[in-house]
């Protein structure tokens, strides 16, 4: 009998929840076939059978959360001997053992239960795994932490995307006060478990439904954001008249050359890169006490799904003409909405730009995409009286801009001279076009 474990899938991805299983028991798999579907805070990933032969058992069910190496299925690799000698004699006899194994296992289970419960106060600590499950660790470090008795939670981690490292775990050990922390950590467990219980009761008809992996891990991601960023945003408005006539007067000559629409996407990214390089400071992210500037211009495009918000990543944007940003931006696209993103299509971006317009959104302040120190918000577009420079009033298609800013490396002045910036450029498209 072959175990299916849950296997490595990247360094800061530890645990997931079963989004689907697409075997059931008695199939037959031939090695590297899918067998599930796995739903991690980042991204979906299969999960492929490493034997041939029949699946015995489904151990875990749709919905459960999983952990790196646990055992998920068996196989078993004789299986078309088995099953045709299930007609013999013989077949009660392979049956009784199993019946006998699965009870062992209940019973074991119901032993175990108890046990968890008491474990928080018993162990100080040293194996939290409930407490610890929304930790972002390496697996070396939970191990790590598991063997000095220190609760994940007490730690705080130096790497800038928050994941628990074994150097951060032998820190905390090292520094005292964080050895005595798992031990009243683990005494409030239970009563922090029971407040969760206790769910609000209503009178009239409500719809309970669990968030998924990666709506909870946005949401934390988004908290902690504000809670550790000195999170600002500054506005401005942008004149389209001339980006939409040049957009009009080229977009048929353009889709028959590069075979993909010339979108406004394409003006403020180049827009976006042009600003990034005047002002390198929005460019950055913290480390500790250095500021990281990035000579690289990968760009964030937020993209919405089914499933919550993702933010996939055109990579050296700088390099790029309008027709490579924009079958960028087409591809990540694509792949956010069919489920598609690989995890180094969501890792390593600079800057991001979300674009809150194509929903019908007038003015927004965007959520920092943690570590970057900005991100640019476009909305709708809307005639609007303007005051032109001979003091005419003409009505002209506008838009709202928001740069959302790191405080902490990013001014005022840097902040509103960006959007100012961006502004400028996108204003003046055929300038734009010329400095490339």
């Amino acid at each position: 009998m072959k175990e299916i474990k849950v296997p490595e899938l990247a360094e800061s991805i530890t645990e997931g929840t079963i989004a689907e299983w697409l075997v059931k028991k008695g199939d037959h798999v031939s090695k590297g076939d899918p067998i599930l579907e796995l739903e991690t805070d980042k991204v979906n990933v299969e999960v492929n059978a490493d034997a041939d032969g029949v699946i015995a058992e489904l151990l875990k069910e749709e919905g459960d959360d999983v952990e790196v190496g646990d055992v998920i299925a068996k196989v078993d690799e004789n299986g078309e001997a088995s099953g045709s000698a299930g007609d013999s004699s013989g077949s009660g006899e392979e049956e009784a053992p199993a019946a006998e194994q699965k009870e062992e296992a209940q019973q074991q289970e119901q032993k175990q239960e108890p046990q968890q419960e008491e474990q928080p106060a018993a162990s100080n600590g040293q194996d939290n795994n409930n407490g610890n499950k929304d930790i972002v660790a390496t697996p070396a470090a939970r191990k790590r932490a598991r063997k000095l008795g220190i609760d994940l939670s007490s730690i705080s981690a130096r790497d800038p995307l928050g994941r628990i490292r074994p150097e951060d775990v032998d820190a905390a050990a090292k520094g005292g006060s964080k050895s005595e922390e798992p031990k009243s950590s683990s005494n409030d467990k239970p009563k922090k478990e029971k407040k969760e219980e206790e769910k609000t009761q209503f009178d009239k008809p409500v719809e309970r439904i669990k968030m998924s992996r990666r709506r909870q891990t946005i949401a934390k991601r988004l908290v902690e954001v504000q809670q550790e960023a000195a999170m600002l945003t500054t506005f401005n408005e942008v004149d389209m008249t001339n980006v939409m006539k040049l957009r009009s007067d080229r977009k048929e000559s353009f889709q028959k050359k590069h075979d993909v629409k010339l979108g406004f996407m394409s003006f403020f990214t180049k827009a976006a890169v042009g600003a990034l390089k005047e002002f390198p400071n929005l460019n950055a992210e913290i480390q500790g006490s250095e500021i990281i500037q990035k000579k690289f211009y990968d760009i964030g495009m937020a993209v919405s799904t089914e499933e919550g918000l993702v933010v996939p990543v055109v990579r050296d944007a700088d390099r790029l003409d309008f027709a490579g940003i924009e079958k960028g931006i087409a591809d990540v696209a694509t792949k956010a909405r069919n489920k598609e993103l690989q995890l180094e299509d969501l890792q390593g971006g600079s800057f991001t730009i979300t674009n809150g317009g194509i929903f019908g959104s007038m003015l927004s302040t965007p959520i920092l995409n943690s570590p970057q120190v900005g991100i640019l918000g476009l909305h709708n577009i809307e005639k609007r009286a303007k005051v032109m420079p001979d003091d005419s009033i003409e009505a002209r298609p506008m838009m709202y801009i928001a740069l959302s800013y790191d405080h902490r490396i990013v001014d005022g002045k840097e902040a509103v001279q960006f959007l100012r910036r961006i502004k400028e450029m996108i204003e003046d498209p055929y300038d734009l076009l010329l400095e490339g």
